[in-house]
Formats: structure tokens, sequence, C-alpha cells
């Protein structure tokens, strides 16, 4: 039935996209986010669903969409150098066939990301994309709550709708991505139009976060307490009662640690010194040889260059000796082909310098450009608070909150090229394309209005001044 239903929806939603092709968008969204294609067993088998929806969201906007309005941003261009170089590392990869495999989806991750933002030419459009991207995310968090919360989870063990461990279902994947949703949900909540704040809408909005805060408890995924910090640090600036929201936050923070498994807590107490956990050990280990490799190959050894790395380090580990006695001693342990845990390392490894500063300026310049609007729009709205320019200031916040929490949680997690951040990087484009191209004639207005305005203090402006008051 689970099948049947999932097939219905996709075919339903493509079918949809004949009378309005944009939702063939929203459909690839929903099925690169969700991989309904893993969850089903016969009739999702039947069809590349992905394919399908890909080559229809480009040949319905290049066909049948309105292209008005329309714009090719620097950083949709930095993604084109960065995917182009990502080609010619991968042509002369230390390990080819590997490569090719990675290869296989990062261009369509890549592609999509610089196509998404030609679609987005409307504030309906922003919001149904921010939307979709949301609930599918949510689909994915809820279950794993229901889980965590019935006593289910564990490093490794809590399996989403399928028992995978790539993309959204990795467990430090999905924790950060949850968490970096947070900011969304909660402007979809107070601005969305698709869905009108009500009750309810609180209501699935407060139970969509409880379930996003659950998943690093239940995947116990150091990476998602991390990027729960960062968002609570985030949020003091943008919050009114800033004094209360810190009171709030202590008071569910000491309520919350009772119910916390204790497998949870002894995990968490591994961030603080590294050398008694193998795996964060590793890490470091693995960093520090990318560092000595990008010395003799600057250009990057492509993708999975990681497969080349060995190594011996040291970690402490305690024994059990009896008797309630317990030694700790230090050992060496010798490790290779371990991957990189860091989308920076990921990043520098593979595709060398060139790449890593194509990859830190797009994020960078997105960081910029969502403070640029936030203030622009937070300024205006202390001139002049028209309801219909409330919703821009609070969406470049929550896209810039997200951004700047996956780049916190990729510090330790190999994401540089995860699609749904490569989708919320489009989000970006679209909204500073959409804001400057509908704020501009405004801006031609009052520029020639200042031009043509009398000096201060002359006597044209006085007596422009007494009519106005007469």
């Amino acid at each position: 039935m689970l099948d049947a239903f999932l097939f219905l929806f996709v075919m339903g939603l493509l079918a949809l996209g004949l009378r309005k092709p944009f939702i063939w968008v929203l459909a690839y969204l929903y099925i690169d986010i969700v991989a309904p294609q893993k969850i089903g067993w016969t009739f999702m088998q039947l069809l590349p669903f992905s394919l399908i929806a890909f080559v229809a969201a480009f040949a319905g906007w290049l066909l049948a969409d309105s292209k008005e309005g329309s714009r090719f941003t620097f950083r949709q261009g930095l993604i084109l150098v960065l995917l182009i170089y990502c080609g010619v590392t991968t042509l002369t990869a230390d390990f080819p066939k590997e490569a090719l495999e990675k290869w296989g989806w990062v261009w369509k991750a890549m592609v999509f990301a610089i196509f998404l933002p030609l679609t987005l030419r409307t504030k309906l459009r922003i919001e149904a994309a921010a939307l979709v991207m949301v609930l599918s995310v949510g689909a994915i968090i809820i279950s794993g709550g229901i889980k965590t919360l019935l006593g289910g989870g564990g490093y490794g063990e809590l399996y989403f709708f399928v028992n995978d461990n790539t993309g959204l279902y990795e467990s430090s994947i999905i924790s950060c991505v949850a968490i970096a949703i947070i900011p969304l949900v909660l402007w979809l909540a107070k601005y969305g139009t698709v869905y009108p704040t009500d009750l309810r809408v609180k209501l699935v909005a407060a139970g969509l976060i409880f379930a996003a805060l659950l998943i690093p408890v239940g995947t116990e995924a150091r990476t998602g307490l991390l990027c729960i910090g960062v968002l609570a640090v985030l949020m003091l600036r943008s919050v009114k009662r800033r004094f209360l929201y810190m009171a709030l936050g202590g008071v569910a923070l000491l309520m919350a640690v009772p119910f916390l498994p204790q497998s949870f807590t002894e995990r968490m107490s591994t961030i603080e010194k590294h050398e008694g956990d193998e795996s964060a050990s590793t890490r470091v280990a693995v960093w520090m040889w990318t560092l000595d490799y990008v010395k003799d190959h600057p250009f990057g050894g492509g993708f999975d260059a990681y497969r080349s790395n060995s190594f011996t380090y040291k970690t402490r580990v305690t024994l059990d000796m009896g008797s309630g006695i317990t030694q700790t001693e230090t050992q060496d342990v010798t490790d290779k082909a371990r991957a990189y845990h860091s989308s920076y390392f990921e990043m520098l490894g593979e595709q060398g310098w060139p790449g890593f500063i194509l990859w830190i300026w797009l994020h960078a310049l997105g960081l910029w450009q969502m403070e640029l609007l936030r203030r622009r729009y937070i300024r205006r709205a202390r001139l002049d608070p028209r309801q219909e320019d409330a919703w821009k200031a609070p969406l470049a916040t929550a896209l810039q909150q997200a951004q700047i929490v996956y780049l916190v949680g990729s510090l330790f997690v190999g994401i540089a090229f995860q699609p749904f951040i490569l989708m919320l990087i489009g989000l970006q484009c679209a909204l500073w394309s959409y804001l400057n191209r509908v704020d501009s004639p405004a801006k031609k207005r009052i520029g020639r209005a200042r031009r043509a305005a009398p000096p201060p203090g002359s006597a044209d402006a006085v007596a422009a001044e007494a009519g106005a008051l007469h």
C-alpha cells in the first residue's frame, strides 16, 4: 500500500505539471530529497522518476514557462565554473572509476542549483520551493523523531524510511540539515501564504521543530548538537525579547537533560577530548594527511582522492582489568582509505586550492548578500512598515542562518556537494535576484527625486517646504 501510494503521488505531481510546468520543479525537489524510489519495492522501481522529473523541469521551463524576470546571477556563474573545474579533475582523478560514480550525482545537483533560481521569479514560487524543501525533509525527520520518542535510536541504529546510509538518510547529514531548516520553518509559519498562518500551521511548525531537535538525540550525532548550539546563538540576533529567550532556552535545556539517553550523553562527552574517541582521532589524522597531500597536488586528486591515504595515529583506550579496575593506555592505530569527514578538507583534497577557493567564495558571497538584504529591509521597515515588505528581511535572515548552520556542521561531515544545500544556495540566488529586480524601479524613482530636489537650505527648498505645510 505504501508503494502504491508513493507511485500515485509522484505520478499525480507529474500530471499536474502538464497544466503548470513549474510543478515539475517542485516534484524534482521532493523526489531528490525524499528519494521515494528507494522506499518503494515494486511500482516505484518501474520508472526512473528522478531522471524524468529532472528532464521535465528543464523542458517545462524552456518550452512552456515564462522567462520574464529570470536572471543569471554571479553566484550561479561561480557554481558553473566550479562544475567545469570538477569535470576536469574527474578526468584526471587518482581513482577514475570511483570519481565517475560520485560525478554521476554531483553534476546533476550542481546543474539543478544553477537552474533553480531561473524558475523562482516570483515571491510565491520562492515560498513554494522553500515549503516543498521543508516538508520533504520534514517527512524524514518526523519518522525519526517518532522512533526517538518511543525509545529507538542510537549511533548508526536510527533508521528512517529506508536502511540506507547515503544522502539525507545518513545520521550526521540529516542531523545537520534538520537543524538548518528550523529558521525556514519559523519563516513559513509566520509569513507563508500557501498555508496562511493560523493555529494549525503553528502547531505543525512546532511539531516539526520538535522533531528536528530530536534527530541529533536519536542519531547521537555530535554534529547535530553543535548545530543546535550555533542556531541558538544565531537566533539571539533576530528575537525581540532576548533575555526571555535565553531564560526559556536554559529552562528547556535543564528539563531535557534528565530524559536524554545515557548513550547520548556519553557520546557527546567525547566532543571535548577527541583523543579518547577513535572516530574523532581518525578525522584529525585525515585532515593532517590532506594538508600534506595538497602540497604535492595543489589542484586536487579528483573525487574520492582520500582512498590513497594511509596513516598512524595515537588514541587512548580504557581497558577493563576485572574486579572493577580499569586502566587507560595509549595505542598506535594504523588506518587507510578513510573519508575526509569535513566538507572543507573534502574540497581541498578533491578539488585542490582552486576548487576550495571557489567553494568558499560561493558561500561567503551568500552570507554577504543575505546580510545586505536583511539590513536593507529592516531599515525600510523602520521607515515604512508596509505589510507587503515584512517577509523580506526575515527570509534573508532565515536563509543566512540555515547556511551558517550548514557551514558549521560541514566542518565535521563531508557534504560539500550535498544536493539539499545546493538547493538552499539556489533559493538564496533567487531571493537576491528577485528583490533586486522588483526594487530597481523604486530605486530609480528615488534617485530621480533626489536629483531633482533643490539643495537643502536654498530658497527653492524653503518655498517648497512652506507650500507643503500650507
